[in-house]
């Protein structure tokens, strides 16, 4: 299986990886300043964007990964995962930290945190939805529910052309299976940032704080202004968070 991605610039390697309600297109306006002084690296998780996904297929996120990094012969990686994709990160970090110097996690799930009420109600709302067979309403509740209100209309723009890609390749797919590796803080030498935003669901919060109590090495960062998708809110500002 090839996993879709991109590298551009030169210097040290920063891999980013997307929040789940997107794909690789999220970062476009941070590579273009980070290719300056990194070799970034962007993909598309199965199911996301350029890569697709076989019907009952069985693979892993975080094997894909770690096989990629393999593949571009990266011994050494600053890792971004954004939601979903920051859960990605802690996975593969747990099983291979000798391989990650530095972790930005942005509104991150994590293990053994309970989802807070509202967001069971969203996620109860988005399976009426796609049950029902309104993939557009579904999209919508994406672009409404899942970025703060600092995001401008290209941002949301995006958002819905991202979240509508993965429900038409996820949908089609059927059900799959997703091998994850466990998360284990303790296990992560790497040096962890951990942003989170006011305005998005206390789930994320409460990860981000379990983590903090947990990771041998971190800071921690509560953006007033945020929601769950800050690169994209704010992009400039955001810029600043990855670095």
């Amino acid at each position: 299986m090839t996993i879709s991605h991109a590298v551009a610039g030169d210097g040290p390697d920063l891999l980013l990886v997307h929040a789940g309600v997107a794909d690789a297109r999220m970062w476009a306006r941070q590579v273009e300043e980070l290719k300056a002084d990194h070799r970034v690296i962007t993909l598309d998780l199965r199911g996301y964007g350029e890569t697709p996904l076989e019907p009952g297929a069985k693979y892993s996120d975080a094997g894909d990964v770690l096989a990629l990094l393999d593949e571009l012969g990266v011994e050494s990686v600053t890792a971004v995962g954004a939601s979903y994709g920051g859960y990605v990160v802690q996975q593969v970090a747990s099983r291979a930290p000798e391989r990650f110097n530095r972790l930005v996690l942005l509104c991150a799930p994590t293990d053994n945190v309970v989802p807070d009420d509202n967001l069971r109600a969203l996620w109860s709302e988005e399976n009426a939805l796609l049950e029902a067979g309104d993939v557009d309403g579904a999209t919508e509740l994406t672009v409404q529910r899942w970025i703060g209100p600092e995001a401008d209309d290209e941002a949301r723009a995006l958002l819905r052309t991202m979240q509508r890609r993965a429900y038409d390749v996820q949908l089609a797919a059927g059900d799959v299976e997703n091998e994850e590796y466990p998360v284990e803080p303790e296990k992560i030498s790497a040096p962890v940032r951990l942003i989170t935003g006011a305005h998005d669901f206390a789930f994320f919060t409460n990860s981000a704080d379990y983590l903090a109590e947990r990771l041998p090495t971190v800071e921690r960062i509560h953006l007033p202004w945020a929601g769950h998708l800050p690169t994209l809110e704010r992009p400039a500002e955001a810029l600043g968070l990855i670095r």
